[in-house]
């Protein structure tokens, strides 16, 4: 069974309790377990310095991974004008190549979870990296439009496969003091991963004869590299412990882990339910602050290229900045607390966000996202510490990819609704929109929703990853029947007897 700290194991009732609570019973509980139980908690850098030499290389393997899947994600975003001239379409049909990834990630956060929930994180990892080596080069050599939205389609079945999959192996083995700092910077390798795609894109992009392609075989290397890193370590010894649990039940390893998800599913499916809509909130506030803010500073206030072009930049600093310090934070002061307390921060933030008309919004820009990432820094421990053992992988990755599904029309209905509120055309726009108002109105029923589901929701804080301690692997052991440490189990009576 999942189990917490002592200092704040008052706050927060067991899985199996809260599982058997009225709904009544369980909606008063809500208010006394979101007090900050204020864990006593290293500083960042000495919390960082908790994790030994495998752990490092756990987490920067996953960092790696995980910058490297936002940077293949955004050279479509960075390439849009040129591809459409290339395979002469019109830059909507493009998008498409964005789309495409965007509805099948769920196709790969199911397979690639199930293999690494199944096999180990390492060689689905290894899987999913040799697929971005051969998709991007695809890419980057397609002749025609169908080849370059097929090419994208697979990749978007790829890409899906990689957040579980790097939550697991960043989270899994790393101390409990050092859970928050470690979230925190893991989520922020997608902010990463789209600022080295934004520079790469300067170099590399209509420097050549060649046009976009050189960006896209340039981003098919450095997962070669990222595999070589990972083929260097073995698996994770959480995982490798749950193997062995396995292995040592009647039926074997693989009879065992059907049992397991059976179970995980059947005890914790509304949990999983709430997950999605979860995710579906976090990836709505980061699209609804991201994906058109750039058209309201050009279109609406007037700014730059380069100006836009640095508050972007300004913004993304915030990002990082603000997702490390929250992630660490929520080990203080709870996941759940901290995600509320961040969020009201984000919304008394969004009028200078969405009106301020001058280069002094880059000010808001920066808190702004420092405050959705800060939010964002908490989620991998926080679906870590939420998903049920034995299928781990699987259950982070979906649901963040299927909240990615809801939310993937962020930007269609904040333009669409934008149109609703025409304001005086210039020489250099002469369609102009109030998006500001748009976006403004939009984040704060986002930011409402996530401070609601939040609330309402669970926490896990300080959930001991082992299988020792997980109660749906003693569920299925118990039915089963497991041959360990000179015990016999009798799965029709779930009892342990000692052999002769």
């Amino acid at each position: 069974m999942a189990e917490t700290h002592d200092h704040s194991a008052h706050a927060q009732p067991s899985p199996d309790v809260e599982e058997h609570m009225s709904v009544g019973r369980y909606i008063a509980t809500r208010l006394p377990t979101l007090v900050p139980p204020m864990n006593p908690a290293p500083n960042p850098f000495k919390a960082l310095t908790l994790l030994n030499r495998q752990q490092w290389m756990f987490f920067l393997v996953a960092f790696f991974g995980w910058t490297w899947d936002a940077f293949d994600f955004f050279t479509v975003s960075l390439t849009t004008t040129q591809l459409a001239e290339t395979f002469d379409k019109s830059i909507t049909d493009i998008t498409w190549g964005i789309t495409l990834v965007l509805m099948l990630r769920s196709i790969g956060a199911i397979i690639f979870g199930i293999a690494s929930d199944r096999y180990g994180r390492k060689w689905p990892f290894v899987v999913n990296q040799l697929l971005f080596v051969v998709i991007e080069l695809g890419c980057g050599f397609c002749q025609t439009y169908k080849q370059f939205l097929a090419c994208r389609a697979l990749f978007g079945i790829a890409m899906g496969g990689l957040y579980g999959n790097a939550a697991a192996t960043a989270l899994e083995d790393c101390p409990s003091e050092a859970r928050g700092i470690v979230s925190g910077l893991l989520q922020q390798g997608y902010a990463f991963g789209y600022l080295l795609a934004t520079a790469f894109a300067r170099g590399l992009v209509d420097t050549t004869s060649h046009g976009w392609r050189p960006l896209y075989w340039f981003a098919a290397c450095p997962p070669i590299l990222i595999i070589a890193f990972r083929l260097c370590l073995p698996e994770t010894e959480t995982f490798r412990r749950r193997q062995e649990a396995r292995a040592e039940m009647r039926g074997g390893v693989a009879a065992s882990f059907v049992s397991e998800g059976k179970v995980a599913i059947k005890r914790h499916w509304l949990l999983l339910i709430y997950l999605v809509l979860l995710m579906a909130g976090f990836n709505f506030m980061s699209h609804g602050s991201q994906d058109l803010y750039p058209t309201m500073l050009s279109n609406q206030f007037n700014l730059s290229k380069n100006g836009v072009t640095i508050t972007q930049v300004v913004a993304n600093l915030g990002a990082l900045s603000g997702g490390t310090l929250c992630g660490w934070a929520s080990q203080i002061f709870g996941r759940r607390f901290s995600i509320i307390v961040i969020c009201i921060g984000g919304g008394a933030l969004l009028y200078p966000y969405t009106f301020i008309k001058n280069e002094k919004v880059m000010a808001a820009a920066f808190f702004e996202q420092f405050m959705v990432q800060g939010a964002w820094g908490v989620i991998p421990i926080h679906l870590m510490e939420l998903s049920p053992g034995s299928i781990r992988t699987f259950v982070v990755g979906t649901a963040y990819q299927l909240g990615n599904l809801v939310s993937s029309a962020s930007s269609t209905i904040e333009s669409t609704i934008g149109e609703r509120f025409p304001l005086p055309p210039t020489k250099a726009a002469p369609h102009r929109y109030d998006y500001g108002k748009v976006i403004c109105i939009f984040m704060g029923c986002v930011f409402a929703y996530v401070i609601i589901l939040t609330f309402a929701g669970p926490e896990r804080l300080g959930r001991n990853f082992d299988a020792d301690h997980d109660a749906d692997l003693a569920v299925v052991a118990a039915r089963r029947g497991m041959n360990r440490d000179g015990y016999e189990s009798d799965p029709e009576k779930a009892v342990a007897t000692q052999r002769d």
